[in-house]
């Protein structure tokens, strides 16, 4: 999947790449009559999560500023053999398997559009903030509420939720783009909408229409998904979140988040999927985002991620056995 997604990055940002979103764009229809969302997407972004303060309150990059952004881009491919560093195994991946790419032409200053600034608001008093990194573990207590990292190599426990295969770190909900495996495949029929996201193969299923809600003591890792359209938009609202995860970003605990997600088909190979995240308890203001997925010319296949695999045996394992050396004397 991996190189499938890198090439996507290069083609999608050639020149010329079709404008994303025409006006006058009719979507075909499903066997039901519904717009059809069917197929695998890949929201692969490199517009950052949260706007430069240098562009204010503007939405959108100039062509003067697309065109020096693709020069800089270029000048950094032909040096990026260079570039390149060595990394050791407790490091962090390096570019080589970053896929990012700017879709269209009309690019974004940053994934978020509401706060008007297009960055996070402010923290709500007494929110749970804690802030995970492929990098060194972190100072926390359990539950580890991050998706990447971890807080120790005592157990399983106290390793971040993507390490231990219950959440993958850019499948949310909502979809946020990050290092690499950014693809989503959409399930129809007349009565549910399946969004099955690569990483780490987790399938959301909503229910369309009205249906009674689930009951409020009932958490889950993704939510409870609920569907209906909205004209030509697939409209998917969650609550019922386990509150073992983040909501957004770094704060909250998500067991009082509410998302509204809105998924429209605005060309043969273009989504516009849009997010808005409400939780009083980790932010003062909702946050809403709007990422574009790109149709994908193959097959989704699983990522096969388990809790208990061989990977997290293997680092625990490797963790005991750097204790024993130390306590040896040994280096």
């Amino acid at each position: 999947m991996k190189a499938r997604s890198l090439l996507l990055g290069l083609v999608c940002g050639l020149p010329g790449f079709p404008a994303f979103g025409a006006e006058d764009y009719q979507a075909p229809r499903t066997e039901w009559g519904q717009p059809d969302l069917q197929g695998v997407w890949n929201y692969s972004y490199n517009v950052p999560l949260e706007r430069p303060a240098r562009y204010g309150d503007r939405q959108f990059l100039t062509d003067e500023e697309i065109e020096e952004m693709r020069a800089m881009r270029s000048a950094f491919d032909e040096n990026s053999d260079a570039a390149i560093p060595n990394f050791g195994v407790d490091e962090a991946y390096n570019d080589f398997w970053v896929e990012s790419a700017g879709i269209g032409e009309a690019l974004r200053t940053s994934i978020i559009t509401w706060p008007e600034n297009g960055r996070l608001p402010d923290f709500a008093e007494g929110a749970v903030i804690v802030n995970g990194r492929l990098a060194p573990d972190i100072e926390s207590q359990r539950p580890v509420r991050v998706i990447p990292g971890g807080i120790g190599k005592d157990g399983p426990e106290d390793r971040g939720l993507s390490e231990r295969c219950i959440m993958g770190f850019n499948a949310g909900p909502p979809l946020v783009p990050s290092l690499y495996n950014n693809n989503l495949q959409i399930f129809q029929n007349r009565d549910h909408v399946v969004l099955m996201t690569e990483m780490v193969h987790d399938a959301r299923i909503a229910p369309l229409g009205e249906r009674p809600p689930l009951d409020e003591a009932i958490g889950l890792w993704s939510g409870d998904s609920r569907g209906y359209w909205d004209g030509e938009t697939l409209v998917v609202e969650t609550r019922n979140f386990n509150g073992l995860t983040q909501s957004f970003g770094n704060a909250g605990i998500s067991d009082s988040k509410f998302l509204i997600e809105r998924i429209t088909r605005v060309g043969e190979d273009a989504l516009e999927y849009e997010f808005t995240v409400e939780d009083p308890e980790a932010y003062t203001d909702r946050i809403t985002g709007i990422i574009p997925l790109t149709k994908v010319a193959g097959l989704l296949y699983e990522y096969a991620c388990h809790e208990g695999n061989y990977g997290m045996v293997n680092m625990l394992r490797g963790a005991r056995a750097e204790e024993a050396r130390a306590a040896e004397g040994g280096q």
